[in-house]
């Protein structure tokens, strides 16, 4: 199931590009338009990276709401079914296809940043573990798309959570401090779970203390993926029974 959904992802190419350039082009905009009227203490680059980098993460595992639905849409399901694969396997592979995928075009938008000026302060553990925070909440924006995707009815509704995920990150500290928005948004904009995770990738990036950021954006991950688990087998027994 994962090589055959890796296989569909490297034929829609223009759904990959698009996955890629998006956030390449929306950190560009912010450092070179934008940059330089935004005060975060630092040079900006450095300041914006992390939030592309999730930003980034978050946009192309919410394709897999569309992915999924294609698959209902399309019959393949009830093949599949024919077969005796249960839901778990046919959702599984195209998450952890979702994980491969993001975790290369990731990996390139940080090249881009390389090169633009970002200069991150880090040890190899430090490294190492935001990856795996980055990878812990792909994997949870994935199963989230996936149950979007069984819920959708066409693929165009699908696409709707990419919408979400990518408007997720502007109210949080992605791009601008949390102190500089209106006093009514702080409290949502502190404690949504995008902020903890990009706080998380900031401090480990940037050799800054994180404190108790890396354990509750762990939480979050591991109470969406609990949450999506559960409503994945129930809708997909509903939708195929």
């Amino acid at each position: 199931m994962t090589g055959r959904s890796l296989r569909l992802s490297r034929r829609n190419v223009d759904a990959l590009i698009t996955a890629l350039m998006l956030p390449i082009m929306l950190m560009l905009i912010f450092v070179y338009f934008f940059g330089g009227a935004i005060d975060t203490g630092t040079q900006y680059v450095t300041y914006v990276v992390p939030g592309v980098l999730l930003l980034c993460a978050g946009f192309g595992s919410a394709s897999t709401a569309v992915s999924v639905s294609e698959d209902m849409k399309g019959g393949i399901i009830d093949r599949f079914r024919s077969l005796d694969i249960g839901g778990v396997p046919i959702l599984s592979g195209h998450v952890v296809a979702s994980v491969a995928r993001n975790l290369i075009s990731t990996t390139l938008v940080l090249g881009v940043a390389l090169l633009i000026g970002f200069r991150p302060h880090t040890n190899p553990g430090a490294a190492l573990a935001a990856v795996g925070i980055l990878t812990c909440f792909v994997a949870a924006v994935s199963w989230l798309s996936a149950v979007a995707g069984l819920l959708a009815k066409t693929p165009e509704a699908a696409g709707g959570f990419t919408f979400l995920m990518m408007f997720l990150p502007y109210p949080s500290s992605a791009f601008v401090p949390i102190e500089t928005m209106p006093g009514w948004l702080h409290a949502f904009a502190r404690h949504q779970p995008v902020t903890y995770v990009i706080e998380t990738l900031r401090g480990l990036l940037l050799g800054h203390p994180v404190g108790s950021a890396p354990w509750i954006a762990l939480a979050w991950c591991a109470g969406m993926i609990g949450v999506a688990l559960v409503a994945s087998e129930v809708v997909f027994r509903l939708r195929t029974d």
